[in-house]
């Protein structure tokens, strides 16, 4: 049996479509500054984080928690001012969870390099996910959308090494992985705002 088509009805869907992608990404151009200051913060401090991977246990656990409180802060004021931008929910979630986890490396330093082991774990396998969704949100509207795909894989491989790694490694490898989450995270973002940058809204 065929089907019957309405052109109309079709014009309109496809009209709507095209409609809703013009604002999504008047949107991200208007935001393309907040991703860009965001991503560069980001990397800054993956970046330090790397370059201390041999300090001691408690050391890396504090330096750790502050920068997981920072960066989470700056995410979280970076992402309630651009509530209407893709993927909004999804990074909220993550960046009050960095906030959570930075407090409590930051409240209990005695717990063992073990206990962040494993938080960095989870950290890394929600973070992931979450990128990889937010770059399925980003892909209808941005051309660089497959950075933060390339954010979320490295972040599902970051909390294998860990993973595979724990215990033995634990001692040096926490800041140097912590640090390239970081790194890209923010190379993500950077690239997102570029792109967005590039986008003539019509």
């Amino acid at each position: 049996m065929q089907e019957c088509k309405d052109p109309e009805m079709e014009q309109g869907i496809s009209t709507d479509v095209d409609k809703l992608r013009r604002v999504m990404a008047r949107i991200i151009n208007a935001h393309w500054k907040i991703f860009l200051a965001q991503g560069l913060v980001m990397m800054a401090l993956g970046v330090l984080a790397a370059a201390m991977p041999h300090i001691s246990t408690l050391a890396i656990e504090i330096f750790i928690g502050w920068l997981f409180f920072i960066g989470g802060v700056f995410r979280t004021l970076s992402v309630v001012r651009s509530q209407s931008a893709p993927g909004y929910r999804w990074s909220l979630v993550t960046a009050v969870l960095a906030i959570v986890v930075g407090l409590i490396l930051i409240a209990r330093p005695l717990e063992g390099v073990l206990t962040l082991t494993t938080v960095l774990t989870a950290l890394f396998v929600i973070e992931g996910i979450a990128a990889i969704l937010i770059a399925l949100e980003f892909r209808p509207h941005l051309p660089n959308w497959g950075w933060t795909l390339l954010n979320g894989v490295v972040n599902l491989v970051l909390a294998y090494l860990i993973w595979r790694g724990w215990p033995g490694t634990a001692a040096w490898v926490i800041g140097l992985l912590a640090g390239i989450n970081m790194f890209f995270v923010g190379l993500s973002l950077t690239m997102i705002a570029l792109g967005a940058r590039a986008m003539a809204p019509r």
